[in-house]
């Protein structure tokens, strides 16, 4: 058994243990820093040097279809197992006090780490499918049983909008399979393994690559809240208890847009490039309109959730690129994002407490009372506005070169519609400029209204909260320590 088995394998069955008995927040919280250990020494045991997939292990499930379990890590997944491993571990260190059923919350928690953990580790289509199935029917119970506000209505309807992604991705996965040229294949039979498909040039026909990939771009696009598939993220993160929002918003939107990089980009090109400019009109609105919908927003949890939306739009742009440069600096910003929107969920989480409705006009002054949560929350800010310093910084720079130099046409003063792109992105970065400096200073600053009185977070919530800023200030500072890993991956991706 290898450490990457090891790293899914040890969620499920402390969610297991809980569930027949084991104390729970001390068996979850124990789990999540042995997964991060385990992953932190996958990552620092990857030969970067070799690259590729390491740690791999297979188990056939059925052969005739080609179908096997096989799991492993390159440069990319283990970057985005880092993201899972952080979160799950602040996540579980911001969970409020459980009143009922401690148990199945510690193991809901437990479920949505070994489904995403799955699907990033996961090269063979149908489980990469299936651990994403994992974590939606924990995720239903999160917000159901433990959520705020009109929780029930929240958790139907992301439950309806992700299940019916999930098929809507289900049938291009299945088209994908089915339009394979079989002759190009080892013993000319279909198969589920990523690796093979991707080792195999041209094995999906260019007349048919178009059709497939509209298929995963709507399949995708509802999971990860792409314009105009994205009504059902802000109310479910507003409704969701602490830890739900953070995994889903900073880990489990991620699987979209690693599925586009996984399976879309290698092996549908030119159903890319049929559909490149219809992506392109859907980040630019991901990116201004809900940006100034954002602005608009009276509370900091459903202000976040539409922040969330809003940066999904530079990762499509990253990915729209098609270049090293824009998928490098894709696949960065989503461990950059992941980190800070957990950072942010997590301290709006606390609080909460003080003013359920997380209404702005009940918070002011709140620095002066609570120092550690202020420059927290300033700094999880500013690595969300993109500033120096932090991995979103890097990553955004990334994306935008890429995105501006991916037109080989350097003598021509026009400007190609994925340029335009870029220039209305660049405004985005104002627009989330806007919306978190307001939000931090009539959180934080001016007079102390006395209406919500906030006190200085406990250790476990600081510990969640310093995790993850301190992984965001080495993407910033040092983004080589994680671009050295995904650059490799991505290189290998975009020479299939």
């Amino acid at each position: 058994m290898t450490v990457i088995s090891l790293i899914i394998l040890l969620p499920i069955a402390n969610a297991l243990a809980i569930m027949l008995g084991a104390p729970a927040r001390r068996s979850a919280l124990l789990a999540s820093w042995v997964q991060l250990a385990l992953t932190l020494f996958a990552v620092l045991g990857y030969n970067r040097t070799v690259g590729g997939v390491q740690f791999g292990s297979s188990w056939s499930v059925a052969p005739e279809w080609g179908l096997s379990l096989r799991l492993g890590a390159d440069g990319l997944s283990l970057i985005m197992l880092l993201l899972t491993a952080l979160v799950t571990v602040a996540a579980i260190h911001a969970s409020p006090r459980i009143e009922k059923r401690e148990g199945l919350f510690f193991a809901c928690i437990l479920l949505i780490d070994a489904g995403a953990a799955g699907a990033f580790a996961s090269f063979d289509l149908f489980f990469f499918y299936a651990f994403h199935e994992l974590a939606l029917i924990p995720t239903f119970l999160l917000i159901g049983l433990w959520g705020h506000g009109q929780r029930h209505a929240a958790a139907w309807r992301i439950t309806i909008y992700l299940a019916l992604g999930s098929i809507i991705v289900l049938v291009g996965l299945a088209k994908l399979y089915l339009a394979q040229n079989v002759a190009l294949l080892p013993g000319h039979a279909r198969t589920f393994d990523m690796i093979v498909m991707a080792k195999t040039p041209a094995l999906i026909p260019a007349a048919a690559q178009g059709g497939i990939y509209i298929w995963l771009l709507i399949g995708f696009g509802i999971l990860i809240s792409l314009v105009p598939f994205h009504s059902w993220a802000p109310g479910a993160y507003a409704s969701a208890p602490t830890p739900a929002a953070m995994l889903h918003a900073g880990v489990l939107k991620k699987f979209g847009l690693y599925g586009l990089l996984r399976v879309a980009v290698p092996l549908l090109p030119e159903g890319a490039k049929q559909w490149a400019h219809v992506l392109l009109v859907l980040l630019v609105l991901n990116i201004l309109y809900i940006g100034l919908v954002t602005i608009a927003q009276k509370r900091l949890d459903t202000m976040l959730g539409y922040s969330s939306v809003m940066h999904m739009g530079y990762v499509f742009l990253g990915i729209a690129a098609g270049n090293a440069v824009g998928l490098s600096g894709a696949a960065l910003l989503m461990l950059g994002h992941g980190l800070s929107i957990a950072a942010l969920f997590a301290m709006a989480g606390h609080l909460r407490q003080s003013s359920p409705t997380l209404a702005f006009t009940d918070f002011g002054g709140i620095a002066k009372r609570a120092p550690f949560l202020g420059y927290a929350f300033g700094m999880a800010a500013f690595a969300s506005i993109g500033l120096p310093g932090f991995a979103n910084f890097s990553s955004e720079i990334m994306v935008f070169f890429g995105a501006f130099g991916s037109v080989p046409q350097p003598g021509t003063l026009s400007f190609s519609a994925i340029q335009i792109a870029v220039i209305c992105g660049l405004w985005g970065v104002v627009i989330s400029a806007v919306y978190m400096l307001r939000a931090f200073r009539k959180i934080f600053m001016g007079e102390d209204t006395g209406s919500a009185v906030v006190a200085e977070p406990k250790c476990d919530l600081r510990w969640a909260v310093i995790i993850l800023l301190v992984a965001l200030l080495i993407g910033g500072v040092w983004p080589k320590s994680y671009l050295s890993f995904i650059q490799p991956s991505v290189e290998a991706i975009l020479a299939k």
